[in-house]
This record gives C-alpha cells, structure tokens and sequence, in this order.
C-alpha cells in the first residue's frame, strides 16, 4: 500500500514554494515506502520522452539543467524542513536516471535495465559514490551521488550494448 510521509517535516513543507514541488519530484517523494524508487518511477515516463524528443542530446542537457535546478530545490527544501538530506528530496533521482537512461535503447529491455542498474547503484553506493554521500552536504552532496549512480548505470550499460545484450 503506497502511503504519504506523516511527520512534523510535513507540517513544515510550504506546497505553495516550487522547490517544495521540483525537490519532491510532483509529490513522489513523499510517498512511502522507498521515496527514493517512487521519484525514479517518476522521472521515468520524462526520461522516455527525452528519449522520443531529442535521443541522446536532449537527456544530456535535461540531466544538466535539472542538477543545477536540483541544487537550488534540494538547498531551499532542506532549509523548509530543517532536515539534511532528507528522504524526500528525489529530484536527484531524476537526474541519475536520465544520465543512465543515455545509453538505453527505447525498449522495455534496455529502459528497465536502466531503471534497475540506477536503483541499485543509487541503493548499495559502492565507492565512489557511498564516499561521496559522506563527504558532500548539502544540496551538492543530495545531487552528487545519484549523479555518479546514474554514470555507473551508463557506464554497465554501455557494456551491456556492447557485447550485446541489449
């Protein structure tokens, strides 16, 4: 059963603020449990429009522009709710899919390895990224480390197409 985060934190979040909405990734990260993978499920069906739209270039300059509008959702959200690296703040897990989803071919295959390859770097962290979410605070640390998820994602993948896979 999906059910929305009930804490103090909530009373604290101003749904009138943007950055309440794009740190939230529209809600998803206030969804329990596993905000992390709602906010991925989420960004998913964006991901596969940029996919459409403009291929590689356009997931390449989506993952540029969301990290920087990520930094400034993620700082303002944290200073909301008075929380460091709060659960909720998912729009980091957009960005890391869109970077994994750059290799990916458009099928349910290549997409849904995508999908799980993230996740599973994104969960487990091995180094760098697990280093890199304890050196970096901040909206800097909440985006870093699903950026490096989403790089090692591309990176298997890339792999993956390569002896063929997918």
């Amino acid at each position: 059963m999906i059910k929305l985060k009930n804490s103090d934190t909530l009373r604290r979040l101003d749904f009138k603020h943007p950055a309440t909405w794009v740190a939230t990734w529209c809600g998803t990260g206030l969804m329990q449990p596993a905000p992390g993978t709602w906010g991925t499920l989420g960004a998913l069906p964006f991901g596969m429009i940029l996919m459409v739209v403009g291929g590689i270039p356009a997931l390449i300059i989506a993952s540029i522009i969301f990290f920087f509008v990520g930094l400034w959702a993620a700082k303002h959200f944290e200073t909301m709710v008075r929380e460091k690296d709060s659960g909720m703040i998912v729009i980091d897990e957009a960005v890391g899919l869109w970077i994994a989803l750059i290799p990916a071919l458009l099928t349910p295959l290549s997409i849904g390895l995508a999908f799980v390859l993230f996740r599973f770097f994104d969960i487990i962290k091995p180094f760098p990224i697990g280093w890199l979410d304890k050196k970096y605070k901040g909206a800097f640390g909440v985006m870093i480390d699903d950026v490096v998820a989403g790089i090692f994602a591309a990176i298997v993948m890339i792999g993956l197409r390569y002896v063929g896979w997918i």
